[in-house]
């Protein structure tokens, strides 16, 4: 999955952008933070448990 497209069904689902650190981005809803890695291309087994895990699919 491109990363983009994970990040703006994040950004769908409420998450806003929290800050970047050296290697991942970080997006928060509430007190869930979630790290999401900046390469352009993500492993569609790691975006899918981010999916899962925050209830979006």
């Amino acid at each position: 999955m491109k990363q983009k497209e994970l990040v703006r069904k994040l950004l769908k689902a409420g998450f806003r952008f929290y800050d970047h650190g050296s290697n991942h981005d970080r997006y928060i809803k509430g007190d869930v933070i979630e790290q999401i890695p900046r390469h352009k291309e993500i492993n569609e087994r790691l975006a899918r448990d981010i999916l899962k895990r925050n209830g979006i699919i």
